[in-house]
């Protein structure tokens, strides 16, 4: 057995067509695993699926809403008829409003938690039947550092990957007698688009998290191409219900 091979695997990764979706579909398909792309914005998927391909990887794309149980279904549906079989769900869609608590409105509240959070439920419920049929799975849930620590501006984001950290340990006690491992990541401060926008709303966030990650930098989204590789193949066979941050180091410094 080839501990981190993924050769004849299918993965499914959410927002999987920029940001650290992307890169963890990088990481997947350079270890053998055909990917299907999920997301909202077509015309971006097929440029990420474009790469990939050029790259020498077996992807495809689909238009998922993942707030809709229906299109989750599809999504899972469309993959199983592309490919042949699902063994692989990454988890990583997700949205953030930032303002301070008081300022949101329930509408915003739904819309991040139902997209974050709901959005993992919905896919990996879908995605149970085809992992059965092929003998178990790997469910990556993609959460943040927000899930330790608080923040006055993320309230329902933070909630959200709380919840993303508490779906992943349920999952993973339940599907376990299934060979079905579920583990989530934590995200650091990554550099993307989303935390683009937060160094634009937040004054001097950039600042504090190069002074406070040991590494001393922003982290990239290829930089979770191994960690995914990782918990998607059988190194991580005997591996559930963790929680694993990839994040220079900024969740351990003491001073």
């Amino acid at each position: 057995m080839k501990l981190f091979d993924l050769t004849g695997r299918v993965a499914v990764v959410t927002g999987g067509n920029g940001g650290i979706g992307l890169g963890m579909a990088r990481g997947l398909a350079q270890a053998g695993a055909a990917v299907m792309l999920a997301a909202r914005n077509v015309a971006k998927s097929q440029d990420a699926v474009k790469a990939l391909e050029a790259a020498g990887a077996r992807a495809a794309m689909v238009r998922v809403d993942v707030t809709s149980e229906a299109s989750c279904r599809e999504m899972i549906a469309k993959t199983v008829e592309r490919f042949g079989r699902l063994d692989i769900l990454v988890n990583n869609a997700g949205t953030n409003i930032r303002k301070q608590p008081q300022e949101y409105t329930l509408q915003e509240w739904h819309t991040v938690l139902e997209t974050n959070l709901t959005s993992a439920f919905l896919t990996s419920h879908a995605a149970y039947p085809a992992m059965l049929r092929a003998g178990g799975g790997k469910i990556i849930n993609v959460g943040s550092m927000m899930s330790i620590f608080g923040a006055p501006f993320t309230a329902p984001y933070a909630a959200s990957k709380g919840g993303i950290v508490q779906l992943t340990k349920a999952l993973a006690t339940a599907w376990a007698k299934d060979n079905i491992q579920v583990n989530a990541v934590l995200p650091g401060w990554i550099d993307t688009d989303l935390t683009r926008k937060a160094r634009e709303q937040v004054p001097g966030l950039h600042d504090r998290v190069v002074a406070r990650t040991p590494a001393g930098r922003w982290g990239t989204p290829d930089e979770h191409a191994g960690v995914a590789v990782f918990l998607a193949s059988p190194a991580s066979a005997f591996v559930t219900g963790t929680a694993i941050p990839v994040d220079g180091g900024y969740s351990v410094l003491g001073v």
